[in-house]
């Protein structure tokens, strides 16, 4: 099926819901069902947290589909509401923090089981490797929101420049220019404690250095 052919089923499917065929929403989503949860999962670090995000992104972008505009992508439509939808949650969940000073820190340093489950390593392997993916991983958190975003979208999602700009409203010069200031951020990071670790897999996790 050729990008044309899949917009147009998609705006048919999108037609036939608005004029009352709901059903058809679960078959309209379906593709974008695991994008948008590891979408949610790399912005909230939290496999329930993202399933919830997931979830009410869903329900929004199905409440909202009137306001759909066709000359959009469908899927950088949903990815932006699960964006919007991401950080609500987590500023929610900074209120509480702030409210419940008493409470047992969070503690979001562990590696997700979902990261390694599919992981076909030699034992020894593994650890070295889990090592190196916590450390992205905290690297990757630490970024500042607009920085963090963008290398999500881009170097996670693998969205290309326009649908980037799209989803997070800003024009493409500042995608470009966010995308290496991220990069350049996590390079400075990473690049001396990956350096002690194994230079072979600093070049293999790290292809922008």
């Amino acid at each position: 099926m050729t990008a044309e052919t899949s917009t147009r089923s998609e705006a048919g499917m999108i037609a036939a819901i608005l004029a009352g065929d709901t059903q058809l929403y679960h078959e309209l989503i379906r593709p974008y069902e695991r994008s948008v949860y590891l979408m949610a999962l790399s912005y909230i670090k939290n496999e329930a947290d993202a399933e919830d995000v997931a979830q009410e992104a869903f329900v929004k972008a199905f409440r909202s589909l009137s306001t759909f505009r066709a000359e959009a992508k469908f899927s950088t439509w949903l990815i932006s509401i699960t964006l919007n939808e991401a950080r609500s949650r987590l500023r929610r969940q900074s209120v509480i923090r702030m409210q419940s000073l008493d409470g047992p820190a969070d503690d979001n340093s562990g590696v997700s089981p979902a990261l390694l489950r599919d992981w076909r390593e030699i034992p020894s392997e593994v650890v070295e490797r889990a090592e190196i993916r916590q450390l992205i991983q905290h690297a990757v958190e630490s970024l500042p929101d607009i920085y963090r975003e963008v290398f999500l979208l881009r170097d996670v999602q693998e969205l290309n420049v326009n649908e980037t700009a799209e989803a997070l409203g800003i024009n493409i010069p500042n995608v470009k220019v966010r995308l290496h200031r991220a990069r350049m951020m996590l390079q400075k990071q990473l690049a001396p404690q990956l350096k002690t670790i194994n230079k072979t897999l600093k070049r293999r996790w790290l292809p922008w250095s």
